[in-house]
């Protein structure tokens, strides 16, 4: 069993509807999913208040949450966007971190970090030590992602997390069915990132349900 604290729906750049989402999530053995769409300060009440009408599918099926993932948004505003989507009743918020292959804004891992307000920077790619001590230090996770090509920097994104002690998650950043990953899949990525068996175990099925638990 395992929780996905990343995905993506028609509500930005996904593939298919929540309802389908969950349920194939669910299929594949999830406790959880958080429902993560791009967001910025033009689309976010519009994208969070749907996604929240999705945790009616929690009574037939797994355990929803809404979300959003505050993407290209300039540093100096990504506060601004994270309490807006807070207001519209976000339960869970991610950051599109500093990927190296996407032109994210310098700033926007530190950004991150420095607000206890976000629960988890998305493929970081170079974070540096610094930011993940700050990670650390005011609870933010950090993504191992199964992303193709925004999981090119995992192994470097693990060393800076266990070298400060921050927590590790592994997410799928779905956009498609296919993109979602069951067990066996989601060690891999933990494995192949070079998470010991134990780091591995903790980012699977330890982190992200204690992360849930009082949403």
């Amino acid at each position: 069993m395992r929780v996905d604290l990343h995905t993506h729906t028609i509500f930005s750049d996904g593939e298919v509807i929540p309802a389908e989402l969950v349920r194939r999530a669910m299929y594949l053995g999830h406790d959880a999913i958080a429902l993560t769409d791009h967001v910025d300060m033009s689309n976010v009440e519009f994208v969070v208040t749907n996604l929240v009408k999705a945790t009616e599918l929690s009574q037939d099926y797994i355990r929803v949450i809404p979300g959003c993932e505050i993407t290209h948004v300039p540093p100096a505003k990504i506060a601004a966007v994270a309490k807006e989507a807070r207001k519209f009743g976000a339960k869970w918020i991610v950051v599109h971190g500093e990927t190296v292959t996407e032109p994210v804004m310098p700033g926007t891992n530190r950004a991150s970090v420095e607000n206890p307000d976000i629960d988890v920077l998305a493929h970081p790619g170079f974070i540096t030590l610094e930011e993940a001590q700050l990670a650390r230090d005011n609870g933010v996770i950090l993504e191992i992602t199964g992303r193709m090509g925004h999981n090119i920097t995992n192994g470097h994104v693990c060393n800076m997390a266990r070298a400060v002690g921050a927590d590790m998650v592994i997410d799928s950043d779905a956009h498609a069915p296919e993109n979602l990953m069951d067990e066996k899949t989601a060690l891999t990525v933990a494995l192949g990132a070079g998470l010991t068996k134990a780091e591995a175990e903790k980012a699977l099925h330890v982190t992200p349900y204690e992360a849930i638990k009082n949403l």
